[in-house]
């Protein structure tokens, strides 16, 4: 028997944002795809990995949005599954963008560990947060998280991946890492505005949202980081090859 999906309402607009979400994400991937064709040999990988964060994306977000209007819930385990894959995927791109100006594999593994730490600690003060929502518990995963972030921050701002960036000879790729950075610093502030909206967090405590802004800032946020990251690592990519 086959699993009924209840009808999204029409002033469901967290219930929206999950359907705009898929639908965004996976023709942003089909267009990452089909541009691996326009660039150079040496930027193919970079859209090809566009491609699989935006893929991914797709997929979970089909899966989060049924979850969403069958239990009236917030996918938090869906969503942490879905970062767990795409968000080191975004810092592999650090690393495609600045191989040819001698990034090392080294910087790739650190950006790894430093983005996966982030998710992990994340998802333990937002998945585990004792019944009722822990305030000491929410903000000591919180800064553990923290921790994770600013390494990738400090990287892609002052540390190897912003020194190789102007090490390189190429203005396209001096201007999308700086730009990548940009997304960093404040597309990706927006998820501690939803991590702060659970159940013992500030903004939760304070002001009283609740995970329905939880969802709405965290799918705001994914459309633009995601999409928009890989649409810089195409600028990239085509300037690139125009120098070329």
């Amino acid at each position: 028997m086959l699993l009924e999906i209840p009808l999204m309402k029409p002033d469901d607009y967290v219930g929206f944002t999950f359907f705009i979400g898929f639908m965004a994400m996976f023709a942003a991937s089909v267009f990452f795809f089909v541009e691996r064709n326009s660039v150079d040999a040496k930027w193919k990988m970079s859209l090809l990995v566009s491609a699989l964060i935006t893929g991914i994306a797709a997929v979970h977000y089909y899966y989060m949005r049924d979850y969403y209007l069958t239990h009236n819930a917030s996918p938090t385990f869906f969503r942490y599954v879905d970062w767990i894959l795409t968000v080191p995927l975004m810092c592999v791109e650090f690393y495609l963008l600045t191989k040819l100006a001698g990034a090392k594999k080294s910087l790739l593994w650190k950006l790894i560990l430093a983005s996966v730490w982030m998710l992990i600690a994340g998802y333990i003060g937002e998945s585990f947060n004792p019944e009722g929502g822990s305030t000491t518990h929410s903000v000591t995963w919180g800064v553990l998280s923290t921790i994770g972030y600013l390494y990738v921050l400090h990287a892609a701002w002052f540390g190897e991946v912003a020194q190789l960036a102007a090490k390189s000879e190429s203005a396209a790729v001096k201007t999308g890492v700086r730009t990548l950075a940009w997304f960093v610093l404040v597309g990706w502030a927006i998820y501690p505005i939803g991590y702060m909206c659970m159940p013992g967090g500030w903004l939760n405590t304070s002001l009283g949202w609740d995970s329905t802004n939880v969802d709405l800032f965290y799918n705001i946020a994914d459309a633009i980081n995601k999409i928009g990251f890989g649409l810089v690592v195409y600028s990239i990519a085509t300037s690139s090859s125009k120098e070329a």
